[in-house]
């Protein structure tokens, strides 16, 4: 028979980049006595990994559990950017409702949409969290008409539509049920979590089902699997069986080595858990995503909804560079391989494939900044590889026709630069849907445009708005192909020796456009040293020192000035690479060349 677990409470905190989701399930943390009073907490603990703080974006959902009165609250902190939206589809069969975190100031963006509309479709409660009400623009009351509008146009039931709204300042650590309340702190969120979200159900005689939503990993205990106890009991030394709702065949016997609870930010271990509790199993070695655990007696899979596919790829390569070796510690396609697969046991929305070249892998992800932040974790822990251009995942319909993946890019720039972007977006074939003034002397711009027309733009958009544009995608649909594109303008100028970067070569280079390197610098033939005033690429003599004569003293170059070079971040990189460049990534440095070095060869093949 159900029953309900009413000292437990399961919940998502679902947002937009930025809105505030780690900053506000820091302030629970603290405010549910986690943290000892003197503790020296860093700021946004949940954010763990070096890249995710750096960023001040969420990669991974995180497992946290907080105590309210007599009540445990399991907290799953998500991600809000699109690249990483197969963490947010699944980690909500775990949960029984979400807090849908919005900014008090930039209100609904095309993110909150996409996360809101995986919890309705899972019908779970929504409680709506104003963020940061101290903001100096601030616009609360109209930010609740934008989540009630768009509620509506997501086809919400009248439960969902009738859902609680707390304001709050996160940063501050204090929430509201009114604006006219006196702010103290987090209690009325935390009241108002126990009163609307539901206990979680489920029959704790029946046979044992545990479904795992996510995949932790550990160097030491390899693959931990998380997930929530619908039905039954589940124990250390159970004897368990694995299936899987997509794999009618797979049926598994295991046995469970050892089960931990999550309490603040530490995984506890446990001998048994029951129905509701949010639990991590550890010991069995290839347990994935969508599996679930059942009794031998009765193994009935639970249902579990695909994980979207991936729409963009890359090839990652062997470095074959003249300096190939010199930097990394990893250097060989089987380590690179390794360390790919390694990826897989945790990042469920990637694939990646052989090839007919055993040096290179196609890796295959959600969206630039996925495959980027792979790059940046391969390169921190000493690997040394090349990767080519993204590339767009096409697909074909029943007619044989090719279809491309579509995007909705969501645009917020001051008024004197809507031109610009419009002109520069319908050059990638982006089509203008909406033009919405916002105030403050900004518009937003509503495209569909196809995927690979926003490859390589990120930085142009930030040149043409000075700084001050903010753009949001998020994946659309597949339609048919809109004809050829033209990524980049310029050309690239291009290293002619094996050398050492000098000034008086650079200082004639730098006429040409604008230098990636200063003096002093190994470059090598075919190496990308800059980029071109116009369309085609240059080759460039940077070794050459002037001839001495004897009316000509040596430190005459000391009178020559070179510009200050452009050095490109790695998304910088990635973005300017064309078709037929590579990016040699080590974890020194960056460099950029052309696939085939030798000039008269690469002169050659554009002639075929």
């Amino acid at each position: 028979m159900k029953t309900k677990r009413e000292d437990i409470r399961n919940i998502a905190i679902i947002a937009h980049v930025d809105h505030g989701k780690t900053t506000l399930v820091d302030e629970l943390l603290k405010q549910s006595g986690v943290f000892r009073e003197n503790q020296a907490v860093a700021e946004r603990v949940m954010d763990s990994n070096d890249i995710e703080r750096e960023r001040g974006i969420t990669i991974l959902s995180k497992n946290t559990a907080v105590y309210y009165k007599d009540t445990k609250i399991n907290i799953i902190d998500t991600p809000g950017h699109a690249d990483f939206g197969g963490e947010v589809e699944r980690v909500l069969k775990m949960v029984n409702g979400v807090i849908l975190v919005v900014d008090a100031f930039e209100g609904a963006m095309p993110q909150t949409k996409f996360v809101l509309r995986k919890a309705l479709d899972l019908k779970l409660p929504v409680i709506v969290c104003i963020n940061k009400i101290d903001r100096p623009e601030a616009r609360p009351d109209a930010v609740i008409d934008e989540v009630l509008e768009l509620l509506m146009d997501l086809g919400a039931s009248d439960e969902q539509l009738d859902c609680p709204f707390v304001y709050a300042s996160a940063k501050a650590g204090v929430a509201v049920l009114d604006l006219t309340d006196d702010e103290k702190n987090m209690v009325p969120l935390f009241e108002t979590i126990l009163d609307y979200i539901p206990a979680p159900e489920g029959d704790p005689d029946a046979h044992t089902q545990v479904l795992i939503s996510t995949i932790d990993y550990n160097e030491y205990v390899g693959r931990i699997g998380v997930g929530k106890v619908d039905n039954g009991t589940i124990a250390v030394n159970q004897e368990m069986v694995v299936v899987n709702h997509h794999d009618p065949d797979k049926c598994q016997k295991v046995k469970i080595n050892k089960l931990y609870e999550f309490d603040g930010l530490n995984k506890v271990d446990v001998k048994e858990a029951t129905i509701g509790s949010i639990v991590a199993i550890s010991g069995i070695s290839d347990i994935s995503i969508g599996d679930t655990l059942c009794s031998p007696e009765n193994p009935q899979a639970i249902e579990f909804q695909k994980i979207s596919e991936p729409t963009i790829s890359m090839q990652f390569m062997v470095n074959d560079s003249p300096f190939a070796g010199r930097e990394g510690k990893f250097v060989t396609s089987r380590h690179i391989r390794e360390r790919l697969m390694r990826e897989l046991n945790t990042d469920v929305s990637l694939r990646v494939e052989d090839t007919e070249n055993m040096d290179c892998f196609k890796v295959s992800g959600r969206g630039e900044l996925h495959l980027s932040v792979l790059v940046e974790n391969m390169r921190r822990e000493g690997y040394e590889f090349a990767v080519s251009k993204a590339e767009v995942l096409y697909h074909e319909d029943e007619n044989g026709k090719k279809l491309e993946p579509m995007e909705l890019a969501y645009i917020d720039v001051p008024d004197e630069f809507t031109g610009v972007v419009i002109e520069k977006l319908s050059q990638r074939k982006g089509e203008l849907q909406n033009m919405t003034p916002t105030g403050g002397g900004y518009t937003r711009l509503e495209f569909s445009i196809p995927s690979r027309g926003l490859i390589g733009y990120r930085g142009d958009f930030l040149t043409d708005t000075k700084g001050n544009g903010v753009i949001n995608t998020i994946f659309d649909c597949y339609a048919p192909f809109k004809g050829e594109i033209q990524y980049r303008k310029q050309g690239s100028l291009i290293s002619f020796e094996t050398g050492e970067s000098v000034t008086y070569g650079l200082f004639s280079a730098q006429e040409r456009g604008t230098l990636f390197i200063g003096a002093g610098e190994k470059v090598y033939s075919g190496m990308v040293i800059g980029q071109n005033g116009k369309t085609d690429d240059i080759e460039l003599n940077v070794c050459k020192t002037k001839h001495l004569t004897n009316t000509r003293s040596s430190g005459a170059d000391d009178a020559l000035k070179l510009t200050t070079p452009r050095i490109l971040s790695l998304e910088e990189a990635l973005d300017f690479i064309d078709t037929d460049e590579l990016l040699e990534v080590t974890p020194e440095s960056l460099r950029i060349r052309k696939k085939i070095l030798d000039s008269r060869m690469r002169r050659r093949s554009t002639l075929n």
